[in-house]
């Protein structure tokens, strides 16, 4: 049976290839995605709140979010990444610090060998900005993570301290 780690190492490996298919895509095919991600989201919004938007008012918000829709993924893709790296590292015995500072680091590093990789695809270009917002995603996530499992560590303490009949 595999290990929780070793799962979390191999989805990390596999998560770097999506986010390297997605950084080799060129600029238009990039885009295409970004604005028709960006229409679903408007279109999806307005039939959920019933705002009755015709297609051009659809294309014309999906049009105005659509660098926030990438920054966003940018950020949520290193929040994933970030959150696997950290699981990978609980075969070591380190601290819940160390391995969020570790974490975070390689989805940092990774970043920025990313935005390198993009210097070399057509239409494309590499930003410290992006690197910038990847990291802050990396950093998200570790923090969300730690966050949740401090929640759920909370929660199971205070049911089984509910169970032993000490309350």
């Amino acid at each position: 049976m595999l290990k929780r780690s070793t799962i979390a190492g191999l989805l990390a490996i596999i998560w770097m290839c999506v986010i390297f298919s997605f950084s080799a895509q060129v600029s238009e095919e990039s885009s295409e995605t970004s604005i028709a991600f960006s229409y679903r989201v408007v279109s999806s919004a307005g039939t959920f709140f019933r705002l009755n938007l015709n297609d051009g008012e659809i294309r014309r918000i999906s049009n105005a979010i659509e660098g926030y829709v990438r920054k966003a993924a940018h950020m949520t893709e290193y929040a994933i990444l970030s959150i696997l790296l950290f699981f990978w590292l609980e075969r070591w015995q380190l601290t819940e610090l160390k391995k969020g500072i570790i974490a975070i680091f390689l989805a940092m590093l990774y970043a920025a060998s990313d935005e390198i990789h993009q210097l070399f695809v057509k239409g494309r270009s590499g930003s410290v900005r992006d690197v910038i917002i990847d990291s802050v995603g990396a950093i998200l996530g570790v923090l969300i993570m730690v966050g949740v499992k401090k929640c759920i560590s909370f929660l199971f303490s205070r049911r089984k301290y509910r169970e032993t009949g000490l309350s």
